[in-house]
């Protein structure tokens, strides 16, 4: 695809429901579309679509070896419920565990984020056309400013959600019923590792104290 393209995709895809936004990549990129997911407060939504629309497409997944327990029971919890086809990932045994025994996550948050995350996941890439993410725009400044096809050099990245409301995530879980991350209801809004999540709204209780506000691998 060129820019012109690009944009004109983005222009239409603007306009259309969010079950014909995913189809009509899936259906043009078919074989060459990498869909990831974290296991988030608002991943249910992505992982619901994707379900209904190709139930047998892989969703890949990092556990980067900091995940709280509720996190596990609500992974289990959606894969049985959706029947999730899904590929988990983890970190290299060796830098895993020099970001555990130097507690990397204090001093070099990128690092860790790197060694844990961004690093596999920039492996998984290799080969595929287009990256979908269930990215959502009101969750912080940098995710409101992305379109829903963005152009990068190694692969296009997919973000069918990027213009949703807060209202409109509400209402399709309420919709559909889907399940809560165990966590939410404790006022957890954005949920990753262990020691870089707090409590707060948006992604406010993210790396708190600094002003990371992404782990890299959307950035």
């Amino acid at each position: 695809m060129k820019s012109l393209q690009v944009k004109r995709l983005n222009k239409s895809l603007s306009v259309a429901h969010n079950d014909a936004r995913l189809a009509h990549i899936l259906n043009t990129h078919r074989g060459k579309t990498l869909i990831t997911t974290s296991f988030g407060t608002t991943s249910a939504l992505l992982l619901h679509m994707v379900s209904r629309i190709r139930p047998d497409h892989p969703v890949h997944f990092v556990n980067t070896g900091y995940l709280f327990p509720e996190t596990i029971d609500y992974i289990n919890e959606l894969t049985k419920r959706f029947d999730l086809n899904v590929i988990e990932h983890q970190p290299v045994p060796k830098e895993h565990a020099i970001t555990k025994e130097n507690k990397t996550w204090e001093d070099n948050p990128d690092l860790c984020c790197y060694y844990n995350k961004v690093k596999l996941v920039n492996e998984i890439k290799k080969g595929y056309d287009v990256w979908i993410s269930g990215l959502i725009g009101y969750q912080n400044s940098y995710r409101s400013g992305l379109d829903i096809l963005q152009e990068r050099k190694d692969i296009y990245r997919f973000y069918p959600l990027i213009d949703w409301a807060k209202e409109e995530v509400e209402e399709y879980f309420d919709n559909y019923s889907l399940p809560r991350h165990p966590l939410e209801r404790f006022g957890y809004h954005s949920i990753g590792c262990t020691h870089c999540t707090q409590k707060g709204s948006g992604r406010d209780g993210r790396w708190d104290n600094s002003s990371k506000s992404e782990c890299g691998l959307h950035t």
